[in-house]
């Protein structure tokens, strides 16, 4: 559906030219949702108005729906851009119009009559859940309803492309919330691709089905949003995944020094990922009647979901014989489970009981 190849763009500046991408690859299926997440400045912006042009690239082709957005003419571009609409961070509503003016206003530049408008503006107004609002201002409204009237208007062309530029970001998390169920209710409704810019993981793991990583220009890292939630591998989608999921170690062991080899009164502390079905699966609860001789010290466990995946987290102790822990490391390989081994490592309270003896 969205194919970027090789896109460069470069600014002119006092101190000299600045390349904000450099040599972008990337392809969004058909019907995806598909996250673009990056710090302020990475250049997920820019390349979000590449895909439509509102910026053209220094270098490099833009295809959307087979066709190449970066060989069209003036006027065969403003007719491509139909099928591509946007919603940005701080709405960019007419303050003098309605709630129903907003959603007609791109209709009327397209000369489209007034019955034809009506037809289409009410039932976008009730898809957005606005029909009680359409005599209103966007002064009498609140940031989340100023946000649906922004989504309706990027409807009223029938896209088959939706960007969303930090659409969430200027919103309350419960607020937010809402908005990104009413994205993901469009993109089945209607079968819309949509791109999503942000610098929020918690957007990316609600909604998306595909990310990129964008630092410096550079995509670091893309896949599945399961891949890269489960298995990150750059410094960077490490950053963001632990403002959600924290990899520290309990209290208990934290600042303790980890060993590949047993020390007196250490555990083997292991982290463990459930994906999918093996999430409410109890193997933990097997791996003791498999391996009854080893002790399992439960210290930290938590069950969520990515989009409509479930994913579950946990860190366990294991103490007993070096031959048990074998026995116990060999039946979690054999599960569905992935397998972090951590070390061997005490805890801070039994080290304070033998300094006071």
């Amino acid at each position: 559906m969205i194919k970027l190849s090789h896109i460069t763009k470069t600014y002119d500046s006092p101190s000299g030219p600045v390349q904000a991408l450099k040599g972008i690859d990337l392809t969004i299926e058909r019907g995806e949702i598909y996250g673009i997440i990056g710090l302020s400045g990475a250049g997920k912006s820019t390349l979000v108005r590449c895909i439509n042009l509102l910026e053209r690239p220094t270098t490099g082709t833009v295809l959307v729906d087979g066709k190449d957005m970066t060989a069209l003419s003036e006027s065969e571009l403003r007719a491509a851009r139909k099928d591509i609409g946007m919603i940005f961070q701080h709405f960019n509503l007419l303050s003098s119009a309605t709630v129903y003016d907003n959603v007609a206003f791109p209709l009327r530049l397209s000369g489209v009559s007034p019955e034809e408008i009506q037809q289409k503006v009410e039932p976008l107004l009730d898809l957005v859940g606005l029909s009680d609002k359409r005599e209103q201002y966007p002064s009498q409204l609140s940031g989340g309803q100023k946000q649906r009237v922004g989504i309706a208007r990027a409807l009223a062309s029938d896209p088959k492309v939706l960007l969303c530029d930090e659409a969430t970001s200027a919103l309350d998390p419960q607020t937010t919330k809402s908005i990104l169920e009413l994205i993901k209710d469009i993109n089945q409704k209607l079968a819309l691709t949509v791109v999503v810019i942000t610098h929020e993981m918690q957007v990316i793991k609600d909604i998306c089905d595909k990310v990129a990583v964008i630092e410096h220009g550079v995509i670091t890292e893309q896949g599945s949003v399961l891949e890269i939630f489960t298995n990150p591998q750059k410094p960077i989608t490490k950053e963001f995944i632990s403002v959600l999921l924290s990899n520290d170690l309990p209290t208990a062991f934290r600042g303790q020094p980890i060993s590949e080899t047993p020390t007196e009164g250490s555990f083997l502390l292991l982290r463990l990922i459930f994906i999918g079905t093996t999430a409410d699966n109890p193997v933990i609860a097997n791996m003791v009647r498999a391996v009854p001789k080893v002790e399992v010290t439960m210290l930290f466990g938590n069950l969520d979901r990515i989009k409509s995946t479930p994913f579950g987290r946990m860190i366990i102790g294991l103490t007993g014989a070096q031959e048990d822990i074998r026995d116990a490391l060999d039946f979690l390989s054999k599960e569905d489970v992935r397998v972090e081994v951590i070390g061997y490592v005490r805890r801070h309270d039994s080290i304070a009981d033998e300094s006071s003896r």
